[in-house]
């Protein structure tokens, strides 16, 4: 993992990356539910899984937002972080054998109102399967120095 100051006037709107891609496993399913202590059968029970309308095992969101954002986790950024996210929705269930990668859109740009030297940006996150599906979609604050600041 390398280093890189991304200042906040070097944020383009609309810049758009993709990430490489992940594929669920049943060793994910199993992680996550001892992690979290979410044992719900959607996740955990086969046969209790085939009696709902997705009729297979469904991944646990948390894991799916977990897993998509670590996924655009490539580079240090020594002059932002993360202040939190926003506007979190699960679109479409995930399944044992689905490959997701995260598509990171800047959708805003403004001004922080609590720090001087900051501006706040906005990644529009969209985790999508295999078949360029929206599973996920949130949206990641960063706050960003401003180059002014560095000066």
């Amino acid at each position: 993992m390398s280093e890189q100051a991304i200042y906040f006037e070097d944020y383009e709107l609309g810049h758009v990356r993709i990430t490489t891609g992940r594929t669920i496993t049943e060793t994910d399913f199993v992680v996550h539910a001892g992690h979290t202590g979410d044992f719900f059968p959607h996740h955990m029970d086969a046969e209790f899984a085939k009696t709902t309308p997705f009729g297979q095992r469904v991944a646990h969101g948390t894991m799916i937002f977990s897993i998509g954002v670590g996924l655009t986790a490539s580079l240090i950024n020594p002059v932002a972080f993360s202040y939190g996210y926003d506007r979190l929705r699960f679109v479409r269930p995930v399944f044992i054998g689905d490959t997701i990668r995260t598509r990171v859109t800047i959708s805003a740009k403004d001004d922080d109102p609590k720090r001087q030297g900051s501006g706040r940006v906005v990644e529009r996150c969209e985790v999508i399967n295999q078949r360029d599906e929206v599973v996920l979609a949130a949206d990641h604050i960063l706050i960003a120095e401003r180059k002014s600041k560095a000066t």
